[in-house]
C-alpha cells in the first residue's frame, strides 16, 4: 500500500512537471480595437485550460502594421503570433513567412469559416491566418436626428443622399457633425476609406497594364466630393481622424452618420460605452449615382503564427481558443451576443441567439456584397477592394493617403495630391518592374 501510494506520489510530480515544462509565454501583438481589448480580458480563460501564458503588445493600426511587418521581414522573433489581415496573409503565407494552419483540430472545424474569410487568409488553398474577426463596411446613423431632419435613410442610400442627410443633421452650436469619416494617413486607416469611395465613384489605382489612374476625371471627383461633404458636415481636423477618434465622437453622441467597419456596430450600440446606443439605424454602404459599385469593402482581423517562432504548437493552442465558437460562446456568456466577433462563423449568423441582434443581417448583406476579384467598375490587373494585392501596396499606398490627408488639411489643393499621388506611383511600380 505504501509503495502504491509513493509511486503514485511520484507520477503526480513527474506529471506536473512534465506539463509545467511544456507551458509556454506566448507574445501576441495586436491592434487596439475593442474586440482584441475584450480578448486580453478574457485570456485568463485560456491560461486556465492549457497552462500557457500570454503576454500583450497592443498597438494603433498604423504603427502595429509597421512593427509586425518590420518582424516578420528581418526575421526579428519578437512575436509568437501576430495580428494581420487580408492584405498580408496571402503574400507572406507565399513567401513562407507564416506557419499553415492545415492541420487545426476536427472541433475546431475550418469548414464553418465564412468562405470570403477563408478565401483571404489563405494561399493556394492552404489557410495561414484565423479570423477573429471577419468585415465589411456599411453606415451606421442616428435614427433621432434623421427623422429630426425630416428624412428617411435608404436601405442602399448614394453618396448624394448622404451628402444631402449629414448636412441636414449638421448642428454646429451643439457640436454635431453631420457625418464623421476616416482622413488619417495610412493605407488601411484614411487610405482604405478613400480607396472605396473612389471605387464608388468608378475609380481605380490601375488599368490593366499597371498605369497608375490618379490623373482621371473619376479620382478628382471622388476627393472633391469627400472634401466638399467633410467642410460642409465633418468635424475639425478629419484629416488626422480613424477608426478610434470616429468611434469616440459617435458614441458620444458627436455624428449624425458614420461610415465604418460593421465591427463598429457593437460597440455603438452598447450602452455601456455608447451614449447614443438605442437610437442607431444601419444601411449598406452608398454609390455614386449611375455607378454600381457600392463603397464597402471587405477585411478579417485575424491571428498569424510567424515561421521563426519555437513555440508553434502552442500558438496553435492559443489561435483554436480565440477564433473558436467556445470563444464565441464565452463572449455571450459574459457580455451578451450582441457583443461577440462577428463576420467570421457562418454558424453565427445561423444561431437564433444572434439573429435578431439588429446588426446582424445589414453586417451580413454588406460581407457577402464585397467582392475582391471585382473590385472596380472598370477592369484591374489587381485583387483587393480597399488594397492592391501586391507587397508594393504597403509602401505606395501609405504614401498615396499622406498626400490626400494634406489636401483634407488644406495644406494642398486636390490637385495637386493627385499629381504626386500618379507621380510616385508610377515610379513605385517602374522601380519594381510592373512597368
Amino acid at each position: 500500500m505504501e509503495y502504491t501510494v509513493r509511486t503514485l506520489v511520484a507520477a503526480a510530480a513527474v506529471s506536473l512537471m512534465a506539463s509545467t515544462a511544456l507551458a509556454e509565454k506566448l507574445t501576441i501583438a495586436t491592434v487596439n480595437n475593442g474586440d482584441m481589448i475584450r480578448m486580453q480580458g478574457l485570456t485568463d480563460d485560456f491560461t486556465k485550460k492549457t497552462g500557457h501564458e500570454v503576454e500583450w503588445v497592443t498597438l494603433e493600426e498604423n504603427v502595429l502594421r509597421q512593427r509586425v511587418t518590420t518582424d516578420i521581414t528581418t526575421k526579428g522573433g519578437a512575436f509568437d503570433l501576430m495580428t494581420i489581415g487580408m492584405y498580408e496573409t496571402p503574400i507572406w503565407g507565399k513567401n513562407g513567412w507564416l506557419v499553415p494552419l492545415d492541420d487545426l483540430s476536427a472541433e475546431y472545424n475550418v469548414d464553418d469559416l465564412l468562405p470570403a474569410m477563408r478565401a483571404g487568409l489563405s494561399h493556394d488553398g492552404t489557410l495561414y491566418a484565423a479570423p477573429f474577426y471577419g468585415e465589411s463596411s456599411m453606415i451606421m446613423y442616428r435614427t433621432d436626428l434623421m427623422e429630426k431632419a425630416g428624412l428617411e435613410m435608404p436601405d442602399a442610400p448614394t453618396w448624394q443622399f448622404i451628402r444631402e442627410a449629414a448636412a441636414a443633421m449638421t448642428d454646429r452650436d451643439n457640436d454635431i457633425n453631420g457625418i464623421c469619416l476616416r482622413g488619417k494617413a495610412g493605407w488601411g486607416e484614411g487610405g482604405a476609406f478613400i480607396t472605396v469611395t473612389g471605387n464608388s465613384f468608378g475609380a481605380r489605382w490601375f488599368d490593366e497594364d499597371w498605369n497608375a489612374q490618379f490623373d482621371q476625371p473619376e479620382w478628382a471627383n471622388a476627393l472633391n466630393f469627400f472634401i466638399d461633404m467633410m467642410k460642409e458636415s465633418g468635424p475639425a481636423g478629419y484629416a488626422t481622424n480613424g477608426f478610434n477618434e470616429n468611434l469616440s465622437l459617435f458614441q458620444q453622441g458627436r455624428c449624425g452618420m458614420w461610415i465604418d467597419a460593421t465591427v463598429a456596430a457593437s460597440f455603438v450600440t452598447n450602452p455601456n460605452d455608447s451614449t447614443v446606443a438605442d437610437k442607431v439605424g444601419f444601411a449598406l454602404a452608398p454609390n455614386s449615382e449611375g455607378v454600381e459599385k457600392k463603397s464597402n469593402w471587405l477585411w478579417a482581423w485575424a491571428l498569424a503564427i510567424p515561421a521563426g517562432t519555437q513555440k508553434a504548437d502552442a500558438a496553435k493552442e492559443f489561435i483554436e481558443w480565440a477564433t473558436s465558437n467556445g470563444y464565441i460562446e464565452l463572449v455571450a456568456a459574459k457580455e451578451g451576443w450582441a457583443n461577440v466577433p462577428p463576420g467570421a462563423r457562418t454558424s453565427l449568423y445561423e444561431n437564433p441567439n444572434y439573429k435578431d441582434i439588429p446588426f446582424a443581417k445589414k453586417t451580413l448583406e454588406s460581407i457577402l456584397a464585397a467582392d475582391p476579384n471585382n473590385p472596380t467598375v472598370k477592369p484591374v490587373p489587381y485583387v483587393g477592394i480597399q488594397f492592391v494585392a501586391i507587397p508594393e501596396f504597403a509602401g505606395i499606398g501609405t504614401e498615396v493617403s499622406q498626400e490626400f490627408s494634406a489636401a483634407y488639411a488644406g495644406q494642398q489643393s486636390v490637385e495637386e495630391a493627385l499629381a504626386k499621388a500618379q507621380a510616385l506611383t508610377n515610379d513605385a511600380m517602374e522601380a519594381a518592374g510592373y512597368r
